[in-house]
């Protein structure tokens, strides 16, 4: 097992809270560093990626930019251009909003779905991004980690 303060070679933390701090953070940038290079095999950011997620989501309904926004695990990103990026890769389209011409939907096209599918299948073949924990540790860890962000 690989310990936290050989990853960021510290001696100590102030507490395990402040361990726990540290742990997750590098945790998550990790996780993300691990997936990238599979997401970039399907010509994807992790950004767009969320973005083509969240799309599917809906259902086959349409979605405004601003929910799209809101849903995003990176809510700094800038969801205009990234949609701009999928938009040229013809995997998503915009689409007028019939009640308010100023709004504009996005939908996943044909290309884009299939994309996803193709995802979802390698991931169910051998997932490309292994965590090392059976289900039940990640259940715990999921549950973990919800009531660290009920504050």
């Amino acid at each position: 097992m690989v310990k936290i303060e050989n990853e960021v070679q510290t001696k100590g933390f102030q507490n395990e809270f402040h361990k726990a701090q540290v742990n997750i953070i590098f945790t998550g940038w990790w996780l993300k560093n691990r997936m990238l290079p599979f997401l970039r095999s399907h010509g994807l950011s992790h950004e767009q990626f969320n973005v083509l997620r969240i799309i599917r989501g809906r259902k086959n309904k349409a979605v405004c930019v601003k929910d799209i926004t809101a849903r995003m695990l990176e809510r700094s990103s800038n969801t205009t251009r990234i949609i701009d990026k999928l938009e040229v890769k013809q995997l998503v389209a915009r689409r007028q909003s019939q009640q308010d011409k100023r709004e504009l939907y996005i939908v996943l096209t044909e290309q884009g779905t299939a994309l996803l599918k193709k995802i979802d299948q390698e991931w169910m073949e051998g997932d490309p991004v292994r965590i090392g924990l059976n289900e039940v540790e990640a259940g715990i860890l999921n549950t973990l980690l919800d009531k660290l962000r009920d504050v």
